[in-house]
């Protein structure tokens, strides 16, 4: 994406907007999927931030402020969608059946376990985990992307990291 493709979605051009989609698409469907785990919900989240984004694009100030806008916004969505519609229920990870095959850096068992794991954690700590991980971001850029407390986001992380190994590591 470039500055002329946000300079002429601003002016109205649909192929400034279309450029705009298509270098951002796999950056916001993949944030929603992994937050919802679910396809059709994660395309739809995915088109309300990008209709959000369509209206909005007065306030972007630049392509690297746009990417901060939208991971801001589709992990935002994502938590709320999470949070009014219960798509999950969450069960302490405690509670959680504990795996008993050994762990292997490329086991198929051991990703779907972990996922399942992320799955049961709150949907904050869980939006905060994808940006660190997925997303490659620093707890600083988490916290203004979040808008919350640097602080907050190290003691989420530290706390899911802990149990996430727990989980994993006992037999």
């Amino acid at each position: 994406m470039s500055e002329d493709d946000l300079a002429r979605a601003r002016a109205g051009e649909t192929a400034g907007f279309a450029a705009l989609v298509r270098s951002h698409q796999s950056l916001v469907f993949g944030i929603a999927l992994r937050m919802l785990m679910d396809r059709a919900l994660a395309e739809d989240l995915s088109q309300e931030v990008f209709l959000q984004m369509y209206r909005s694009l007065h306030a972007i100030e630049s392509p690297a402020h746009l990417t901060f806008w939208l991971r801001r916004v589709t992990a935002h969505r994502a938590i709320d969608r999470l949070r009014q519609d219960r798509l999950v229920e969450t069960t302490p990870i405690e509670d959680v059946p504990e795996i008993l095959a050994p762990l292997w850096a490329e086991d198929p068992l051991l990703q779907t376990r972990l996922h399942a794991l992320i799955q049961q954690l709150a949907p904050m700590a869980r939006a905060v985990l994808l940006l660190r991980y997925q997303e490659d971001l620093d707890p600083v850029e988490i916290a203004r992307t979040l808008e919350i407390p640097v602080n907050t986001v190290k003691s989420h992380l530290k706390r899911s990291l802990a149990a996430l190994r727990g989980q994993l590591t006992s037999v």
